[in-house]
């Protein structure tokens, strides 16, 4: 099965996609394609999410969606049925992880301690995400475990800014920074969809 990073490529700012509309999240993703980036990730917050990503699935092509979000086998199994080409969990539990492991698209547990690290590569992740990432140790957190988790890399998300990116980006062990700072609200609020596309141009580019 390919991998996140495999699908990530050279692209390491995943952005954070929360629609409260269809319409909402293809206008959010097409800002996002226009700056160049290639993936992005729905979270599964709103009434809305699923009917967003799949509307995202068919009239923006190009990129490659992922679902966000994902707490239980339900909505595991909803997200895949809307078209998730790959799912970011907020956290790991053995039973989420046993579905993840089968759910037949790449998957990227969420983890937030070295307990929660252990758990997932017993269920064969080698791709985490550090969540929330600014409050369960920052980069500091995941240079001090590089050394025990060899072969694990990570996704940090949460608190991830532009002035604190590259603190991530730096280490061995990362491979990517999930970033709600490329879509604000109030840029989404005010159809601002080309502030959407100038904040991740910078964030491509920096």
């Amino acid at each position: 099965m390919t991998s996140f990073s495999s699908l990530m490529g050279t692209q390491t700012l995943l952005p954070i996609i929360q629609a409260d509309t269809a319409e909402q999240g293809v206008n959010i993703a097409s800002s996002m394609a226009e700056a160049g980036l290639k993936l992005v990730e729905v979270v599964l917050r709103t009434e809305q999410s699923l009917t967003a990503l799949s509307a995202i699935k068919q009239h923006v092509p190009e990129l490659i969606v992922g679902a966000g979000t994902v707490t239980n086998p339900d909505i595991l199994q909803r997200a895949i049925g809307a078209g998730a080409d790959f799912i970011v969990t907020p956290a790991a539990s053995d039973k989420l992880l046993n579905h993840l492991a089968n759910c037949g698209i790449p998957a990227v547990p969420g983890v937030s301690n070295t307990a929660d690290i252990l758990l997932a590569i017993e269920h064969g992740f080698t791709e985490l995400k550090l969540f929330p990432a600014s409050l369960s140790g920052g980069a500091a957190f995941l240079k001090a475990v590089g050394s025990v988790f060899q072969d694990i890399v990570f996704c940090p998300t949460g608190g991830i800014s532009p002035a604190n990116k590259q603190d991530y980006l730096s280490l061995d062990n990362v491979i990517a920074v999930g970033g709600t700072w490329v879509c604000q609200k109030e840029w989404v609020a005010d159809e601002n969809w080309s502030a959407i596309t100038d904040a991740c141009k910078a964030a491509i580019h920096s």
